[in-house]
This record gives structure tokens, C-alpha cells and sequence, in this order.
């Protein structure tokens, strides 16, 4: 073969390649691309939602547009109490924000290890109780453990099928939270959590029960690119935390800093995400009542645009 035949055979091969590239990726596209799907579902926490008090908050959620409410770990052990707050005002709840219970479940003090997942338990059962999707979860900020990310991972695949399974015997799952380096120094990534929960429910041989989320502020730092993180994470996404990144004002309500949310939802409108995104965030306006409300239509104008 000479030369001016050999990069002619050459260039009809890499069309053939580049043909079959084109259409396994269309395939792929056709597979996994469920925009179609998505839905843009709004939860609160309480310390966000104007109002003075419980009943007011949620009121206040409900006339703005909000979907659910997001509980903290007050309403452990009061489920049906929280939950019939809830249905009065026409909400359902996202998910309990739980937190990392000072570490205690990575400690290196084994002594704290077994109080910590009896109480993530009984958030659990609260979870269940309040039909959220799930408890946040956070192994451990920043001091609250002296493991290094090594053995804090080994510990989690020791411990966590169990809790996985007992979260999807309660209707609900684990859901773990990546925080930025400023305030954590294991489980950074969206990627990195969805990774831990996918060997979880392997060692568990079940299909839920554990899954991860995403913070816009946190992502702001730790990400290249919130859809790229969404993606990574898939149908393992179980919430979205609101929040403007680390522009000044930093954490503030959507649309009072510069923080752009259309690369984010992109991603969660590519997995076909349904489950809610939550305000976690504080306000730098003086009227937190007009800032709310326009926050929640900034968000639907970036979903629209995205």
C-alpha cells in the first residue's frame, strides 16, 4: 500500500468511527436526556420563609409558590405532629436536615459511634412518618473528628448498609451532604457522595434507601460545573439546596448576589429531576417578604432559561 492509499484508507476508517461515535452517542442521548420529565419543586426551610411564627411561615411558603417545607431535627420524634402543620397549609415535606450529630458517627471515639446511628434511626422513622424524601446527613464538619477521609470512607461502608436498608424499610433514604472545604474536609463533591452511595447500596444489595445532594453555595467553591455535578449523581440526586455562592452577599436568597442557577438546573433538568430545591439561605434585603417572593420567580425565570 503507498502512502497517498494508506491515509485514504486511514481517513474512511475515522469516518466510519466518527459515524459510529455519532450514533451511539445519539442513542446514549435518547437514553438518558429526560428534560422532558423535570419539574422545578420548591421547598423552605423555616429560617428563610417570612413570618413570625410555624403556622405563619408555612402560610407564607404556600402563597409564594413553595411545594414543601424542609424540617430540621427539632421535629424528630414529633412526625405526625409536623406533618399534619404541614398538610394544613397545603405543603408537602422535602426532607429532615439532620446534620452531622457533632460527628459522632465517624468519631474516632468508638464509644460515640452507636448513639449517633440510633439517632440518625430515629430520624429515619420521622422521615417516614412525614413522607419526606429523606434525612441530610453530613459524617463530619470540619474538628468534629481526627479520621482522615481514608478511614472515615472505610468507616461508612462498614455502618451504612444497614442504615440503608433500615431508611428504605421506612419509606425514605439517607441523603449525604457535600459541604466546601471551608467547613468540611471530607465529602466535597456531589460526584464523591453519589460514589459512597452507589458502593453502599452494592455492599447492601438493594436499589435505595442512600442517595446524595447539592448546594448551590457549596458547589459555588468545590464544582467546575454544577451540571457536570448534577449529571455525575443521577437518579442517586435526592434534593438541591438554594443559596447564592461565594460572591458578596454571600448565601443570600437566589437573585440577591450573581450567582447564576442555569447550569445547575440544566443538569437537573437532563436527569429528569422531580424531587424539591430548598431554600438554605439568608436575605440581604430589608423586606424579606417582597425578597422571598421574588426570589422563588428569579428561580422560575433561570428554570425557564435553562
Amino acid at each position: 500500500m503507498n502512502r497517498r492509499d494508506f491515509f485514504g484508507a486511514s481517513a474512511a476508517m475515522g469516518l466510519g468511527l466518527t459515524a459510529a461515535s455519532t450514533s451511539f452517542a445519539s442513542q446514549t442521548t435518547e437514553e438518558t436526556d429526560k428534560r422532558a420529565e423535570a419539574k422545578l419543586r420548591i421547598s423552605s426551610q423555616l429560617g428563610p420563609a417570612p413570618g413570625d411564627s410555624l403556622e405563619e411561615k408555612l402560610e407564607k411558603m404556600k402563597k409564594y409558590g413553595c411545594d414543601a417545607v424542609e424540617f430540621h431535627g427539632d421535629c424528630v420524634g414529633k412526625g405526625k405532629e409536623f406533618r399534619k402543620k404541614a398538610d394544613d397549609a397545603g405543603l408537602e415535606v422535602s426532607v429532615i436536615c439532620w446534620g452531622s450529630h457533632n460527628g459522632d458517627l465517624c468519631s474516632e471515639d468508638v464509644a460515640k459511634r452507636q448513639p449517633g446511628i440510633d439517632d440518625l434511626k430515629r430520624a429515619l422513622e420521622t422521615a417516614g412518618e412525614l413522607g419526606a424524601n429523606g434525612v441530610i446527613y453530613v459524617p463530619a464538619f470540619n474538628g468534629q473528628t481526627k479520621l482522615n477521609n481514608y478511614e472515615i470512607r472505610q468507616l461508612l461502608l462498614e455502618f451504612m448498609p444497614d442504615l440503608a436498608k433500615f431508611a428504605r424499610d421506612c419509606g425514605t433514604s439517607i441523603i449525604f451532604e457535600p459541604l466546601c472545604r471551608m467547613e468540611a474536609f471530607f465529602l466535597r463533591q456531589v460526584a464523591d457522595g453519589a460514589a459512597i452511595a452507589r458502593d453502599v447500596l452494592r455492599a447492601a444489595e438493594i436499589e435505595d434507601g442512600i442517595g446524595v445532594m447539592g448546594d448551590f453555595y457549596h458547589m459555588d467553591t468545590e464544582e467546575t460545573s454544577q451540571m457536570g455535578a448534577f449529571i455525575s449523581a443521577g437518579s442517586l440526586l435526592k434534593h438541591v439546596h438554594l443559596a447564592g455562592g461565594v460572591a458578596n452577599p454571600r448565601r443570600t436568597f437566589p437573585g440577591e448576589n450573581s450567582t447564576t442557577y442555569v447550569d445547575g438546573f440544566r443538569g437537573l433538568k437532563y436527569i429528569g429531576y422531580t424531587k424539591f430545591c430548598s431554600f438554605e439561605c439568608g436575605c440581604a434585603g430589608k423586606d424579606k417578604e417582597e425578597a422571598f417572593a421574588k426570589s422563588i420567580q428569579f428561580l422560575r425565570d433561570q428554570w425557564a432559561e435553562a
